[in-house]
């Protein structure tokens, strides 16, 4: 009677796949993180802009800028019976691609009219990772 041949992968093939699939792994995932976080950064640039269109409409039609205490949602709400408010400038109050509110404050630092800023991935102002226009 004859044995058939083991047609089996060996333990040191199946180890030597592992490393390999390994070190694909240590070199293609941060890429790819990284370009998620990048991808992030731009969308929160752009949204900084668009808010900072609605901004400048919101102060042609009312003839000044939302306060701190109103925010964005002025953009969105008319604040009180302010006169010159046409309609909502955006949808809805807007949060940044990690999930964190805009921060507005008008008047801004550095002699600026406002302040608009995402705070980034930590959600907390300044640390460097910050995203302004």
């Amino acid at each position: 009677m004859r044995r058939k041949p083991n047609r089996a992968f060996t333990l040191i093939e199946l180890l030597l796949v592992l490393m390999i699939l390994s070190i694909l792994a240590i070199v293609v995932v941060p890429k790819y993180f990284g370009r998620v976080e990048d991808s992030r950064i731009k969308a929160a640039r752009g949204e900084v802009s668009n808010i900072k269109t609605a901004i400048s409409t919101f102060e042609v039609d009312t003839g000044r800028l939302p306060t701190s205490d109103e925010g964005l949602r002025a953009l969105v709400e008319r604040p009180g019976d302010l006169q010159g408010w046409k309609s909502s400038y955006i949808d809805k109050v807007p949060v940044d691609p990690w999930g964190h509110e805009y921060v507005y404050r008008c008047p801004g630092t550095n002699g600026k009219d406002f302040d608009l800023l995402s705070c980034g991935p930590d959600g907390h102002e300044g640390g460097g990772d910050d995203v302004e226009p």
